[in-house]
């Protein structure tokens, strides 16, 4: 079984906590007293402050996307655990801007507690907060799941453009309503031939039989509801991309932003496959593709899979994910 480089279980997180603020210290200021980042390079006309956070193992997200036209604080919790509240709320009252904060949360039961609990704490000092939900899992759209669909890929479109947003100065409501439609716009869907490590045990999550896939799959290694055959890669872009279009508000026009993903393991080579895959299902479908970004930016430790997430685009918000960005994973 493969294991983790690191001198014991309880040292990952933390040491790579602060070897991340060494490797960035120009960019990024680490507070382990209180257990955020915060961005060291803020644009002047923000009135409202950016924070999210999110357990560790999605990396980069969040830390990674620190910076000018993006975050303004995140707070890494444990592995695929929440962040405490008094992080957030610690964070947030630091970055907290004349309009107030503003909280990008994943539609996880312990981040929408300890988002919450912060939120009513800042309440009590005056400070205005408000939440923008993100909720884009395709694979758990149904009425028996109490919680709602999960947050995933689209947080880090989310993030990109609500940064932009907030450095033009626009205010929380203006913010938060901008940050709820471009959720309403974007669906996510996982797949992966392999469980990631957990690191504790060195053991899988879960157990695959050969040629067989989990297809909607959680970043925490939640299990799907189904597996499917191992498919040809085009067959299987193809159903997945049919389903994230379906599943668009009818709304949207037939132009859309692609993230593809990488979760852990997966190697660049076949994220460039997946790419082309992508491009191919939506030229035959009629749909234009905008922009779109390759890479690993949401990962669940070193789990062999990847999510693709299709976002409708317009005019605006096209003009906003173009506009300049600084932070450590950032890539453009």
């Amino acid at each position: 079984m493969p294991q983790y480089f690191r001198d014991s279980p309880e040292s990952l997180v933390p040491d790579a906590l602060a070897g991340f603020a060494a490797a960035h210290a120009d960019l990024v200021a680490y507070h382990p007293d209180h257990g955020y980042f915060r961005t060291r390079h803020t644009a002047p006309t923000r009135r409202v402050g950016l924070v999210s956070g999110g357990g560790s193992g999605h990396e980069p997200l969040h830390s990674g996307f620190l910076g000018t036209g993006m975050l303004d604080a995140a707070c890494p919790g444990r592995i695929f655990a929440s962040p405490h509240n008094r992080q957030i709320f610690e964070a947030s009252r630091a970055v907290a801007g004349p309009d107030g904060v503003l909280h990008i949360v994943k539609n996880y039961t312990g981040d929408r507690i300890n988002f919450g609990i912060a939120a009513e704490r800042l309440a009590h000092e005056g400070i205005h907060c408000a939440r923008v939900l993100i909720d884009d899992d395709l694979a758990t759209d149904s009425d028996d799941i109490a919680v709602g669909r999960r947050g995933t890929g689209a947080t880090l479109i989310v993030e990109k453009i609500l940064g932009a947003a907030a450095d033009e100065g626009r205010g929380l409501d203006e913010l938060t309503a901008l940050g709820t439609e471009v959720t309403r716009r974007a669906r996510s869907l996982a797949v992966a031939s392999a469980a990631h490590t957990t690191p504790a045990s060195g053991a899988p999550a879960f157990a695959l039989p050969d040629n067989v896939l989990e297809f909607g799959v959680g970043i925490h290694g939640e299990r799907a509801e189904g597996t499917t055959p191992h498919a040809p890669l085009g067959k299987l872009v193809e159903t997945m991309t049919d389903q994230l279009l379906a599943a668009l508000p009818d709304t949207a026009g037939t132009r859309v932003l692609a993230l593809v993903n990488g979760l852990g393991s997966i190697t660049s080579l076949e994220l460039y496959g997946i790419r082309h895959a992508v491009a191919k299902a939506l030229d035959d479908r009629g749909v234009g593709l905008d922009r779109s970004l390759t890479g690993t930016f949401v990962s669940a430790l070193d789990m062999r899979g990847f999510s693709l997430t299709l976002f409708a685009t317009d005019a605006e918000t096209l003009r906003l994910w173009d506009a300049p960005a600084r932070t450590p994973a950032w890539p453009l």
